[in-house]
């Protein structure tokens, strides 16, 4: 699974995308979503690479950010286990939770600017590094 993370805010963003973003459902600052590595989420991922910071999440920040996270539909407590089991196979909103998370903004601040890999930045593919910011997000 691929978490994507909005770290861009609503102002100046580009018509285009801006749609790319909320068809993702990535509206507000500092929201995350859960992908799957197929070919359509991954051009999109690439047409707005500039605004999110994406990268492949570990089972265990998985499992974190579903128990503090995750928000059910209808109020009824999340069984982490059994979601992360069924997560390969169906989507959130199949299993009764939200397809969004809200996060807090990083821990020790974020280096929002700096996307090139010579800087170390924030935005763009962070691979296994994601795992670090969402763990400062939780």
């Amino acid at each position: 699974m691929i978490i994507v993370i909005r770290i861009s805010g609503l102002v100046e963003v580009p018509k285009k995308i801006q749609e790319t973003l909320f068809r993702m459902r990535l509206r507000r600052k500092y929201s995350a979503v859960l992908i799957k590595p197929t070919f359509q989420n991954l051009a999109m991922l690439k047409k707005i690479r500039n605004f999110i910071a994406y990268g492949d999440i570990s089972k265990e920040m998985l499992s974190a950010l579903l128990e503090k996270r995750a928000a059910s539909v209808d109020g009824k407590k999340i069984d982490v286990e059994k979601v992360i089991e069924q997560l390969e196979k169906k989507d959130l909103e199949s299993l009764g939770i939200k397809p969004f998370f809200r996060l807090h903004p990083p821990r020790k601040g974020i280096d929002s600017k700096l996307h090139f890999p010579i800087r170390k930045g924030v935005l763009g593919d962070n691979k296994g590094k994601i795992n670090d910011l969402v763990r400062r997000m939780l």
